[in-house]
């Protein structure tokens, strides 16, 4: 796949032309922990909120669920509060938080994520060509 540098209305990848429509946010556990408090959170949910509408939109965190219950993580906030604001936040901005494990799983889901999005849209728009081809052919 081909990348290049731009700045997004929401997210850190997406595709061209669809900027609007897909983004992935990558964090590591530390920056999702980071963004859960103070005014990082409020800039985090302005993100979040924003992201909600797109098509595709989805948190990939390098880290194993798990990882936030026993606290691995630089940061004073205690995981019980750390789990409670993740949660809250799918619950509010319907949010798609995917635990990839590390840095390579998630380059490999963020890669998925989009390709499988643009997949769909494809099939989606060939779908529609056929069915206006056909009703062309039936009133003809």
């Amino acid at each position: 796949m081909v990348t290049e540098t731009a700045t997004l209305p929401v997210g850190d990848y997406s595709m061209p032309g669809f900027e609007d429509r897909a983004a992935i946010e990558r964090k590591s556990l530390n920056d999702l922990i980071g963004c859960l408090m103070g005014k990082d959170r409020e800039r985090f949910e302005r993100e979040l909120s924003k992201g909600r509408f797109y098509d595709l939109f989805a948190v990939v965190v390098e880290a194993p669920f798990f990882d936030v219950s026993r606290g691995r993580y630089r940061s004073e906030m205690k995981p019980q509060a750390a789990l409670q604001s993740i949660i809250t936040f799918q619950v509010r901005y319907r949010l798609s938080l995917i635990w990839a494990g590390n840095r390579a799983g998630a380059e490999y889901v963020t890669h998925g994520l989009l390709a499988k999005y643009l997949r769909e849209i494809g099939e989606r728009y060939h779908q529609a060509v056929k069915a206006q081809n056909g009703a062309k052919e039936k009133a003809a």
